[in-house]
């Protein structure tokens, strides 16, 4: 079958990759640990199925409006206004079947072929594939280890042309674990208005954030009319399979995302809608406990980590990974990623799977029991005495 030429530009998601190879090696009967994943390791909270099962029966089980249930998009646009501090309605608001049907959406909305998007490297690899299968230029902000995987506003503003269409902004970013600082972020908004460019500012780890606080790009003076808003209920309530996100935009380009909506997914399910009001509304202690919970993990793996000869890991402000660097190994990041689960069981990311610049790293999600990132460490330890 001949494939379309456009399906050579299409990447992956590599965690998925390897966790099928864990699985396989599960199903030989060998431990694996789980580090690849990013996937918080707990339940929905009870009051959300709860909720899930009596919209069900309450008959939430026919097709929708395409940008979203009206009562939904409202609750949404209440909980943004609150925690950015801007103006906005449900009118601003679509919702999705997860949140990266927006990344899609808005470059299918707004890049034509040759225009340049700027996006974070090391970065979730779907920005530059979405770019790259749009028909886009992908061009890289690099976040280098030497500068805590932080963006340099100065590189940005000499990468900017006539071309530049779209910046994506990812703060907590994956798979860093960086955070863009106040100063930064502002420096990032007036390029963004001098050049015309539209930013797409995901924030889906934004309640994942261990020290300092939390900014929005929207929210600096002008920024409201030219942000594409990426969140969702994934992570933070521990809803990976409710597939429910959302974008918050300028109310012109609610309109064609809609549309992109209606051509390809119809709408999203009305009970995992209804659910997700409930997790707004409901008690946050579950989401807090979480939250709390990895900060622990954090510490704990960050430590182990830098205690092994070769490896260097610096202390992620934000989001469930760690980045650390290998090159003191002697080994590529890939081979020691194959290497580390092949022979110990412990499955990890390298970190070209986040783009060039992530090379010489591996990602460790610590979404998952302190008693198995501890036994993680020591497998890991064992590895590099064994392998240097």
């Amino acid at each position: 079958m001949q494939l379309a030429e456009r399906m050579a530009r299409l990447g992956t998601e590599t965690a998925f990759e390897v966790l099928a190879k864990a699985r396989i090696l599960e199903a030989k009967g060998r431990d694996v640990i789980h580090l690849e994943i990013g996937e918080p390791d707990f339940e929905t909270p009870s009051h959300i199925i709860e909720a899930g099962k009596q919209a069900l029966s309450s008959g939430y089980t026919h097709y929708g409006p395409s940008p979203g249930l009206s009562e939904v998009r409202d609750r949404i646009a209440q909980e943004v206004a609150i925690t950015r501090g801007i103006s906005v309605t449900g009118d601003n608001v679509v919702v999705t079947p997860g949140a990266k049907p927006i990344m899609f959406f808005a470059m299918l909305a707004l890049v034509d072929e040759g225009d340049e998007v700027l996006y974070p490297n090391p970065g979730f690899p779907i920005y530059e594939s979405m770019i790259k299968f749009v028909g886009g230029v992908p061009v890289p902000m690099k976040l280098l280890a030497s500068r805590d995987f932080n963006v340099d506003v100065g590189e940005v503003a000499d990468q900017i042309t006539s071309r530049t269409k779209l910046m994506v902004l990812n703060s907590p970013n994956n798979p860093c674990g960086s955070v863009i600082e106040r100063a930064e972020l502002e420096a990032l908004a007036e390029l963004a208005q001098k050049h015309d460019i539209i930013v797409l500012s995901d924030e889906i780890y934004r309640r994942f954030l261990y020290e300092g606080e939390h900014y929005s790009v929207s929210s600096f003076p002008g920024m409201s009319d030219r942000t594409i808003i990426l969140d969702g209920f994934s992570k933070t309530y521990a809803m990976t399979g409710w597939r429910i996100g959302y974008g918050v935009m300028p109310v012109e380009l609610v309109e064609p995302i809609s549309r992109l909506c209606t051509n390809s997914v119809s709408c999203t399910a009305g009970f995992t809608q209804i659910a997700s009001l409930q997790a707004l509304d409901g008690p946050q202690d579950e989401a807090q406990m979480i939250v709390a919970e990895f900060k622990k993990r954090r510490d704990i793996i960050v430590e182990g980590l830098n205690q092994i000869s070769g490896i260097k890991s610096a202390m992620p402000k934000g989001a469930f990974y760690v980045f650390p660097n290998i090159d003191g190994t002697g080994m590529t990041s890939r081979e020691f990623a194959d290497r580390l689960l092949e022979d110990y069981g412990v499955a990890a990311l390298a970190g070209e799977s986040f783009g060039e610049h992530g090379m010489g790293c591996i990602r460790f999600s610590f979404a998952n029991s302190v008693e198995n990132i501890e036994r993680a460490i020591e497998r890991i330890d064992k590895f590099v005495a064994t392998a240097v």
